[in-house]
């Protein structure tokens, strides 16, 4: 809301003044936070029982004005809704409508969003009893004007209900927190995130208080109120920068956010906002295990005590390690346990909640951080063993670690964390914060322990691969030295640090080397086997970039990508094993590629054929789950050949871009006619797959193709009208595109690579700007991630040769001036 928006609210609320006196509060720059909600609440308070003396002539009888849910608790954002019961007796109904019209009609007259409801008490408890969210709201229930003890006696009696009632009714607020939280994702993670209803947001702190309300558990205390006023904070600044009734924290709004609350920048911002969610969430994960707890134990004891004619029995403590047992669902420390005399402790504790699938206590964990000394440099063999324990767990490390980061014990084990800890990335690709992907691929690299030598080292650059990613410059080159220091710091040797550094600085060097340049080229597989070095380390990163990827998300891997890894990893495993690397010649045409030109020659047109592959996965043990319905298609291999001629490239992407077919990769060649034939045709050996529904005919392709090289189908216009049709919704501006030469990335052609916002028609355009810059193309890689495309092109001069440095400098900035200059 604007400042001339407020005014001219000031302006229209008549002589209460209650407009402009809100103005100046929400305007005072002195003023914020919790100061300023209560302050509103306040003045909203004085403003609402003025309405309703006026409307009662001061007498109130039987009749009283109630606040509930946020405005009940006094926490009003500056466009947060008024929430308000009107309590009465029942005595005179018509008075009490009289009343509400008195109240209702100046609220809305102010613009002001409200939530209302006229009931008596009898008529409250009942609705309370039908209606969850309803009861929750009387929790906070706060009297406003009239009679002071019907508003008493409708609390009490809520109040009694909810406790009388909980172990019924918190089951039932347990799942709305789960339900909502599978709608509206997690807090901590989310690049928009909607503060109130994710998961770790505003809604489950409200919950915690409810539970605590009930008596029957209470939330962990330490840190919760804190990050629920830090929220409503965010909340209130959210408010003022958009003038809307808003809890969507989005990407275009985050920067004057963080500048409204005094922030560096959005990502600080973010930041904060995962920090206060991951401590929200993890208090209700706490405190939902304890109300399971006691609701399990008061059904349980009374058919013990029956049974057994006994008193109270003690629950079971399990021996799972040296000082851990496991005591009622929970690992926690055995009553011999000495964390002061046992550095290794909270290690143990950890590897063994995690192997026996149960959470670590609360109570265990704060005492650890409170009494553990630290780890001696280098760490005892014991310890290494037990965090490689822990990583290799799978799925049940994931809430141990959360455990154990809860009380600092991360960051007291491995300092550098706390630079990815809670760090967003502004990636659409992925789905987790950088410190939750990398134990997400610790999650992942598990299940691929037993197809490697070393898991442990599997394991640990699992967990490392991205700590760079807290530092300037390039996250690999800066993670490869703080993984030498990690290693060292925890006890691997020489050799063992030096395989883990080498894993971080190149974890992303198969799947870019993969889906972006051509594995054809010699210098491609000698590249990658001299950054590697050995079988044994190759092997290593072969399964910690398929566990990467699974943990960024599902654009990351596919079938298509591990088999083209898959295929790489095996080229340069035969280099490492000795086998000498060769020049490629070229590969004579198949018996249907021969039969394509031919047709291609005599019928001076293009001809084509469509063949699906499909491929299942390599290792079905080490499969996604999700890919176990079936193999997953690899694309379609589209065969074309076409006389030789200018404008093939780009006529044949338009095409594809017509038909909505997506080119995966992309090779041409000339092909000799047989038979001394004089002439050539180009043959194009591409995959693709189609973006929605089935393919398109092959007579369908051949004939628009037939249009575009003679000149006769104007893609680009064709192109252009889909897009007026079918305008795609505008988001946060993209950054720029981006063209540079891959200095000695072949010796047969120039490697151009292309970073852009992915979009229909891109290699379309890419096409027309390298014919117009009178390069031939040998062949090209297009690779996807989530919105952003990385396309590599090797290309020659006409005459079949790499280009010189400056001319392919001259290239690369034609085409990304031809990106740059797109409508």
């Amino acid at each position: 809301m604007t400042s001339t928006d407020v005014t001219k609210e000031a302006e229209d609320s008549g002589p209460g003044g209650y407009a402009a006196a809100r103005l100046r509060l929400l305007t005072e720059g002195a003023r914020s936070g919790p100061p300023r909600r209560s302050a509103l609440a306040g003045l909203t308070d004085d403003w609402l029982s003025g309405l309703f003396d006026a409307g009662t002539g001061g007498s109130g009888r039987g009749v009283s004005l109630v606040a509930v849910g946020g405005y009940g608790r006094g926490e009003l954002s500056p466009r947060s809704d008024l929430d308000l019961l009107l309590l009465h007796d029942g005595s005179d109904d018509t008075a009490v409508a009289a009343l509400a019209d008195r109240l209702w009609y100046p609220v809305w007259d102010l613009g002001l969003d409200l939530d209302h409801s006229v009931r008596t008490p009898a008529q409250a408890r009942k609705t309370a009893g039908e209606d969850l969210k309803v009861q929750l709201g009387l929790l906070d229930a706060r009297h406003l004007a009239g009679d002071l003890g019907l508003t008493a006696s409708l609390r009490t009696t809520v109040l009694a209900d909810w406790r009388n009632q909980a172990p019924k009714r918190l089951p039932e607020l347990r799942e709305l927190c789960a339900e909502r939280a599978e709608r509206q994702g997690e807090l901590q993670f989310l690049l928009e995130p909607d503060l109130k209803e994710a998961r770790g947001g505003l809604r489950d702190a409200t919950a915690l208080r409810a539970v605590a309300a009930s008596w029957l558990a209470d939330a962990p205390r330490e840190g919760l109120a804190d990050a629920r006023r830090r929220l409503l904070d965010v909340r209130d600044a959210l408010h003022l920068t958009t003038g809307r009734a808003t809890d969507r924290l989005a990407l275009q709004e985050q920067d004057q956010v963080a500048a409204e609350l005094g922030l560096l920048d959005a990502d600080t911002l973010l930041r904060q906002v995962y920090e206060t969610a991951r401590v929200i969430a993890y208090a209700g994960d706490v405190t939902w295990r304890e109300v399971g707890r006691v609701l399990r134990s008061r059904s349980v004891r009374p058919r013990l005590r029956a049974m057994l004619g006994a008193g109270k029995q003690a629950p079971e403590r399990s021996p799972l390690a040296e000082g851990v047992v496991e005591h009622d669902g929970e690992a926690v420390l055995a009553r011999t346990a000495r964390p002061e005399r046992d550095p290794v402790l909270p290690l143990r504790a950890a590897a063994a909640a995690a192997q026996a699938g149960l959470p670590l206590s609360r109570h265990a964990v704060r005492r650890l951080a409170a009494t553990t000394r630290p780890l001696p440099t280098p760490w005892p063999a014991e310890a290494r063993e037990q965090l490689v324990t822990l990583l290799g767990s799978g799925r049940p490390t994931v809430q141990v670690w959360e455990a154990l980061e809860a009380e600092g014990l991360v960051t007291r084990l491995l300092p550098d964390w706390e630079r990815v800890r809670c760090r967003p990335q502004r990636n659409a690709v992925h789905l987790w914060t950088v410190d939750r992907h990398l134990i997400e691929t610790a999650v992942r690299a598990a299940g691929f322990t037993r197809r490697v030598h070393r898991p442990d080292l599997l394991l640990v650059a699992a967990l490392l691969h991205d700590i760079g990613k807290g530092w300037p410059g390039d996250h690999s080159v800066a993670g490869e030295t703080i993984a030498r220091d990690v290693a060292a710091r925890i006890g691997f040797d020489r050799a063992d640090t030096a395989v883990l550094a080498t894993l971080v600085r190149h974890h992303l060097l198969l799947v870019e080397t993969a889906t972006r340049r051509d594995l054809d080229d010699p210098a491609t597989v000698r590249a990658v086997a001299d950054a590697v070095g050995s079988e044994h380390t190759l092997e290593l990163l072969h399964a910690l970039t398929e566990a990467d990827a699974l943990a960024t998300g599902p654009a990351a891997w596919s079938s298509w990508r591990g088999s083209l890894v898959a295929d790489l990893v095996k080229r340069v495993s035969a280099v490492l094993a000795g086998d000498p690397l060769e020049e490629p010649e070229a590969a004579a045409p198949t018996a249907e590629q021969e039969r394509l030109a031919v047709e291609a020659f005599r019928t001076r047109g293009p001809v084509l054929a469509l063949r699906a592959q499909t491929e299942p996965p390599a290792d079905p043990a080490s499969a996604d789950p999700a890919a176990a319905a079936g193999p997953e298609p690899l694309g379609v291999e589209l065969l074309i050949a076409v006389p030789d001629q200018e404008g093939v490239l780009p006529a044949v992407a338009g095409v594809l871009a017509m038909h909505r077919l997506t080119v995966r990769t992309a090779e041409l060649r000339s092909l000799p006619l047989p038979d001394g034939v004089e002439g050539s045709v180009l043959l194009l050996d591409w995959r693709v797959a189609a973006e929605y529904g089935s393919l398109p005919q092959a007579a369908r392709l051949r004939a628009d193709l037939v249009r575009a090289l003679d000149g006769t189908l104007d893609i680009a216009a064709r192109l252009a009208e889909r897009d007026a049709a079918h305008p795609r919704r505008r988001g946060v501006e993209p950054p720029p595109p981006r063209v540079t030469v891959a200095p000695a990335a072949s010796r047969l052609a120039t490697v151009i690579e292309v970073r852009a916002q992915d979009a229909p028609g891109l290699l379309f355009r890419l096409g027309r700007a390298l014919e117009a810059a009178g390069v031939r193309v040998r062949s090209a890689h297009a690779s996807t991630l989530g919105s952003n495309a990385v396309d590599a092109f090797y290309v020659t001069g006409p005459e079949g040769a790499r280009l010189p440095g400056e001319e392919a400098g001259d290239v690369a900035r034609a085409l990304e001036e031809a990106l740059r200059g797109r409508p």
